[in-house]
């Protein structure tokens, strides 16, 4: 009797790696927009928020094309997975939160504080949570058979 696992084949659709580079490009972005968001909110140099609203500006060109990519792939019998449907509504609420906090970046500079802090951070847990689901193993594991 042979004791040692077997690897399978995943029972899903694993992410592309394209598609993973479009997700990670995301994160740097929001999160320069929250750094940014913190030295204008110690300096008010006005600088510092039109930097964070063209890093904002710079996650969307990456996190849509990442959604749009995400929902497109549910079409596949073997990608419709709970865990797929969950990462798919945090990259969607990822884009709903960065549009909104491109919104609230659009206001005058001495009015957006302290919101576009709080939108920002907002913005960085959400696209931190879709990476856990992306890069962590959930969606890229293989499963082990008993």
């Amino acid at each position: 009797m042979d004791t040692h696992p077997v690897v399978a084949t995943p029972p899903y659709r694993p992410l592309s790696p394209v598609h993973l580079v479009l997700v990670t490009s995301a994160f740097p972005l929001f999160l320069g927009a929250l750094l940014a968001d913190i030295a204008y909110a110690r300096s008010y140099e006005i600088q510092w928020t039109n930097f964070a609203s063209w890093l904002l500006v710079g996650a969307m060109v990456f996190a849509v094309p990442a959604l749009i990519w995400a929902l497109v792939s549910l079409f596949a019998p073997r990608a419709r997975t709970r865990t797929r449907y969950l990462y798919v509504g945090l990259l969607a609420l990822t884009c709903v939160l960065g549009f909104l906090n491109s919104l609230v970046h659009a206001m005058d500079a001495w009015q957006k504080m302290p919101q576009a802090l709080v939108w920002s951070v907002l913005c960085v847990v959400s696209i931190g949570a879709t990476l856990w689901f992306a890069l962590g193993g959930t969606l890229r594991r293989v499963e082990v058979l008993p």
